[in-house]
C-alpha cells in the first residue's frame, strides 16, 4: 500500500530487539517507526543527509504518542505501515502502526518538526519538499 502519503516497510523482530521475557523492547518499537519514516521519505527521493545539506532542514521527533496493544516476538515479520495525516509550515504528523499478519501490535501518532541543522530552530519545509509529501 505505497503511495505518496502512505507507505508499508516491513521489519523482521532480531534477538536484539527482544528484552529478557522474549517480547520486543517498547522502545524499540519507536525504531521500527523511525526507521519506517526514513525509507518513506527515501522512497519519494528525499534522503535526510541531503535535506540537511542542501536544503538547510532536519526532521527531528518532536512528540510520540504510542499505544502497545499486543506484544511482537523474536522473528516476528512485521509490517509497519505510516501514513501523513497533517502537513503544516514547520511540521507534520504521521499515523503510524506496526502490524503482524493484518493484527495491530502498536498504534502510534508522531509530530516531525522541521529544523535548522545548526541551531535546531523551527524552519519551513521546503517547497519541493511539501510538493513531494502531498498526495
Amino acid at each position: 500500500m505505497n503511495d505518496v502519503s502512505s507507505f508499508d516497510w516491513p521489519v523482521r523482530v532480531y534477538w536484539e530487539d527482544t528484552d529478557a521475557g522474549g517480547v520486543v523492547y517498547y522502545a524499540n518499537y519507536l525504531k521500527f517507526l523511525e526507521r519506517a519514516r526514513t525509507e518513506w521519505l527515501s522512497a519519494l527521493g528525499l534522503e535526510q543527509d541531503r535535506l540537511a545539506l542542501d536544503a538547510g532542514v532536519l526532521f527531528v521527533v518532536r512528540r510520540v504518542e504510542a499505544d502497545y496493544l499486543r506484544p511482537a516476538r523474536f522473528n516476528d515479520r512485521l509490517l509497519v505501515r505510516s501514513h501523513l495525516s497533517e502537513l503544516g509550515r514547520a511540521s507534520l504528523v504521521m499515523t503510524q502502526e506496526v502490524l503482524r499478519d493484518g493484527e495491530r501490535l502498536l498504534s502510534a501518532r508522531v509530530r516531525v518538526a522541521s529544523v535548522e541543522p545548526v541551531g535546531f530552530r523551527p524552519a519551513r519545509i521546503p517547497r519541493f519538499v511539501t510538493e513531494k509529501l502531498r498526495p
